[in-house]
């Protein structure tokens, strides 16, 4: 452990004395201020970090991680990131990203208890139920599960989608546009799920066509 921390620390310094190896007003930059174009609402699991997927620096992604990358109504947490970036940082993207092999999906599948999460995994249960007719058609356990991480993708957008934040900001001619991604651990690569919404009327038609 403490090897382990040691290491953290000596990589922090190598970071600072490299960046300022290529910019010696890097930090000073930074720290003026952040204008960031994306909210980026993103799983917890450490495989996914979302500047080096898209290839940001430092101040161009605003950040929101949960177990399964939820949109919860009653997360003030979510809320308050959300808030935040729509009506002072005034981000023109927000784009919810889930992952293949995510735990907790993987999790929402079973009956397993697993403890405080349990509460938080129902949420995810009911992306299950809302569309169990389509993720049963499913006979092979792996394409059920990717197509599950999809899904639940779609559901978190139409979801942030229906929020008083983005609802107010497009009603009052706010350039605000929805994302919805999947990323492979195994390849690197994100899928586009064609979940693109920048208005109440792209919401309805989306809606429609969302399976």
């Amino acid at each position: 452990m403490k090897d382990f921390y040691k290491k953290i620390l000596d990589n922090n310094k190598e970071w600072v004395e490299t960046s300022l190896a290529k910019d010696p007003n890097y930090f000073q930059d930074l720290a003026k201020g952040q204008t960031p174009p994306l909210l980026w609402i993103g799983c917890s699991d450490s495989r996914v970090p979302a500047n080096e997927i898209i290839g940001a620096k430092p101040g161009e992604v605003f950040v929101h991680r949960n177990i399964a990358n939820m949109v919860v109504h009653s997360d003030m947490n979510m809320l308050s990131v959300l808030d935040y970036a729509v009506n002072v940082l005034k981000v023109k993207h927000v784009l919810v990203c889930g992952h293949y092999g995510c735990g907790g999906v993987k999790a929402a599948m079973g009956n397993d208890s697993i403890g405080i999460i349990d509460n938080w995994i129902r949420h995810i249960k009911d992306v299950y139920r809302l569309h169990d007719q389509y993720l049963n058609s499913f006979t092979d356990e792996t394409e059920r599960f990717n197509a599950f991480v999809e899904v639940n993708v779609k559901e978190q957008v139409f979801d942030l989608a229906k929020t008083s934040i983005v609802q107010a900001a497009w009603k009052n001619g706010q350039d605000l546009t929805l994302h919805g991604w999947v990323y492979g651990l195994n390849s690197g690569f994100v899928t586009d799920l064609n979940v693109n919404i920048s208005s109440e009327k792209d919401l309805d038609e989306v809606y429609q066509l969302r399976f």
